[in-house]
């Protein structure tokens, strides 16, 4: 899904402008992006955490040449889903292979003919 296709989601279920609806979004993420640059942790119920987790300066190499590079510390993105989200996952999962192995898979082989 993109993000064009969430604002139209949006859109749709909840019988806005698509303008009004692109508001919605872009200020969701905006709100999101800056509590995680003041190093809040965003909580949302339901579905899971963002935060924020410090990497420490490492020395990398380049690719093509083989070089030694400095890599700095920075700070990256964390999500990590709620137990109800991954149950949710999984059990729609799980649903989908019990309805796969119901359904008679086609033989590549025909069978023989009873005569």
């Amino acid at each position: 899904m993109t993000k064009a296709d969430l604002i139209e989601e949006v859109s749709r279920l909840a019988e806005l402008t698509r303008k009004d609806s692109e508001i919605i979004v872009e200020t969701i993420f905006d709100s999101v992006v800056r509590s995680l640059r003041a190093g809040d942790k965003i909580e949302i119920r339901g579905f899971g955490s963002f935060r924020t987790r410090q990497r420490r300066p490492r020395v990398g190499r380049n690719p093509k040449t083989g070089a030694r590079v400095e890599v700095p510390a920075k700070k990256i993105p964390y999500f990590k889903p709620s137990k109800e989200l991954k149950d949710l996952i999984n059990h729609m999962e799980a649903e989908l292979l019990a309805q796969q192995q119901q359904q008679p898979v086609p033989s590549a082989t025909p069978e023989p003919s009873q005569s």
